[in-house]
């Protein structure tokens, strides 16, 4: 579990450091790129198509490991918008609230008895 928190604090710090730059030289205009990319359909938008629907999944498993409470739901969009970002810090926090007990962070307290 520590090689596991040490990889999510390494995405953590990589992404959060990489965004700030692109932010400081390019400021917020993610979308607008991000979709039209996907509508020039080359390389870069089969890459955001893809990344698009792995956050989907994402959200779908947050939501679902928080049996689509509204906490859930909340920390569904957070994963769909937030990405890798969220998802690193919240697995990093969740890995501590269950001990280390990887099946519990995966499936939730509930399911996983």
């Amino acid at each position: 579990m520590i090689i596991f928190r040490v990889f999510l604090t390494v995405i953590f710090i990589a992404i959060f450091g990489y965004t700030a730059v692109v932010i400081s030289n390019h400021g917020m205009g993610l979308l607008p790129i991000f979709f039209g990319d996907m509508i020039k359909m080359g390389w870069p938008g089969q890459f955001n198509l893809d990344f698009m629907c792995f956050l989907a999944i994402s959200a779908l498993w947050l939501s679902w490991r928080h049996h689509f409470s509204h906490i859930g739901i909340i920390l569904g969009v957070a994963g769909l918008f937030g990405g890798s970002l969220f998802l690193s810090a919240y697995l990093f926090i969740e890995s501590f609230r269950v001990k280390g007990d990887i099946k519990v962070l995966l499936l939730g307290k509930e399911r996983a008895i």
